[in-house]
């Protein structure tokens, strides 16, 4: 396999080579000659960082080789996830199993599921990746002129994609009951649970797509074009999404305006403890700080007045474009509130997942487990910094958002942790995803490598998916019992 991908790279080095050799000669011919849209993986993080990882650590190059082998290309995804090898190689696993090994749904079906999911939020990258994927396995193109061009059976599971993606506390037992018991198309417990954890892989997904400013790769839809270079260098939908890079003394003054952050965040994490140790608050204080924080959640705005350019039309994937969470917070709507300690990833989730789709609950548990671990104990430029507390309160603040309340969490410490920008940032890139631009990734946290962006966004993912399956499992459980 090394070997092969060895040759591969040599053949595609000569391919450039010679592709140079004969451009002019096929423009003098009248040829169109396609450019790449995009500089590089993403439009938030240069290049040369992102390329860098791979030369720098041979366990990364070896991930992308592997990667490489299995699917026959690299992704964008893989190559920004790049930054943290130990999480990609758990991500690429499941993922791997989730659509590729054995399970309850044939192939055409999961990624037609995967198709449905990224569509929800837009996510026009991951929709063209799954369509090739699609059509490779063997789907019917039929499938893709609509929703309502797919059998009964998949189309009976939009309202549950729609739901999941937007507001997962509305799940109930009767959604669950309608899937399984259809007179005619109905699923299978073991079906409807891949089912789910696709939609769920694919949402948060999604989230980190927009999140990290992804970019098509040269050959995908939206990723290149034929037109010749600007004077600029600027594709006209990065400068409407905000994501031109013609603003570096913008940059170099915001820089110095907040050039102290790093240290003011180690202090409030410092005296937070200081504060633990000392005293705790009561479960009602608790449960009263908790509820504060579930509503000034729902009131920090995304980016709504954004305008968001799509390279290809999604919407036809699923119904009832209107829907999303931007309407329950307009409405005022209530999140009730669920308490893990009633039912748990841990104790609940996880089980019922392995009893159904085997081995499906242990990938996700690790998974899940290297997101939130994951630490080098740095900051910026500090280095044996305990980020722990940190992680915890990004994590709980996206779950509290979903109305997830953790008995032993003190919610106050957010608003100490996470600032107002980097909030709309999480609010943005969980609830609208497709909102995300390049200024609102620079806004937050600006002292901080790109490396660690990236890790927020696997934060962000993780807790986004797990918050979506905690909802779906416990219906499921309803239902069960």
């Amino acid at each position: 396999v090394l070997l092969d991908t060895v040759l591969w790279l040599r053949a595609k080095e000569l391919q450039c080579s010679l592709f140079f050799c004969v451009q002019p000669c096929l423009r003098d011919l009248g040829v169109s000659i396609p450019r790449p849209l995009g500089n590089g993986p993403s439009r938030f993080i240069p290049e040369k960082e992102i390329l860098q990882v791979s030369k720098v650590d041979p366990r990364v190059q070896s991930i992308f080789e592997d990667a490489f082998a299995a699917l026959g290309r690299l992704d964008n995804i893989s190559l920004v996830m790049g930054f943290h090898p130990q999480y990609l190689e758990s991500f690429l696993r499941t993922q791997h199993y989730l659509l590729q090994m054995d399970g309850p749904l044939s192939l055409h079906y999961r990624h037609y599921i995967g198709i449905m999911a990224a569509a929800r939020h837009q996510c026009s990258y991951l929709v063209n990746l799954h369509v090739n994927d699609f059509l490779q396995v063997g789907g019917d193109p039929k499938w893709l002129n609509g929703l309502d061009g797919a059998p009964q059976k998949l189309q009976a599971l939009g309202e549950l994609n729609k739901i999941l993606a937007h507001r997962p506390w509305l799940l109930t037992k009767a959604h669950i009951e309608h899937l399984l018991k259809a007179e005619e198309h109905s699923w299978s417990l073991a079906e409807l649970i891949h089912a789910v954890v696709l939609l769920t892989h694919y949402h948060s997904l999604a989230s980190f797509t927009f999140g990290c400013g992804i970019t098509p790769e040269i050959h995908s839809d939206g990723g290149h074009t034929f037109r010749p270079v600007s004077l600029s260098q600027y594709c006209v939908c990065d400068i409407a999404n905000g994501n031109g890079h013609g603003n570096d003394l913008e940059e170099r003054r915001g820089s110095h305006q907040v050039s102290g952050e790093v240290e003011v965040l180690i202090e409030r994490m410092k005296q937070l403890q200081e504060c633990r140790d000392e005293e705790e608050a009561s479960q009602e204080e608790m449960a009263t700080r908790f509820e504060r924080e579930k509503t000034e959640s729902m009131l920090v705005a995304t980016a709504e007045d954004e305008e968001c350019v799509q390279s290809r039309d999604v919407s036809r994937h699923f119904e009832d474009p209107s829907y999303g969470y931007k309407d329950f917070s307009r409405r005022g709507e209530h999140v009730p509130t669920f308490r893990v300690q009633d039912y748990s990833w841990e104790d609940h989730g996880y089980s019922l997942v392995n009893r159904l789709y085997p081995d499906v609950g242990q990938l996700l548990d690790e998974k899940f487990q290297m997101a939130y671990n994951l630490t080098y104990n740095t900051m910026a430029m500090h280095k044996d910094v305990d980020t722990s507390m940190l992680r915890r309160a990004i994590w709980n603040y996206i779950h509290c958002m979903f109305g997830i309340r953790y008995d032993d969490y003190d919610y106050g410490e957010i608003n100490q942790l996470l600032d107002r920008s980097f909030k709309v940032y999480i609010k943005t890139m969980v609830c609208s995803p497709e909102k995300t631009t390049k200024r609102m990734y620079e806004s937050f946290w600006r002292q901080f490598q790109h490396s660690e962006k990236v890790h927020v966004n696997l934060l962000l993912m993780e807790a986004r998916m797990q918050a979506e399956l905690l909802y779906a499992l416990r219906a499921i459980t309803c239902y069960m019992t």
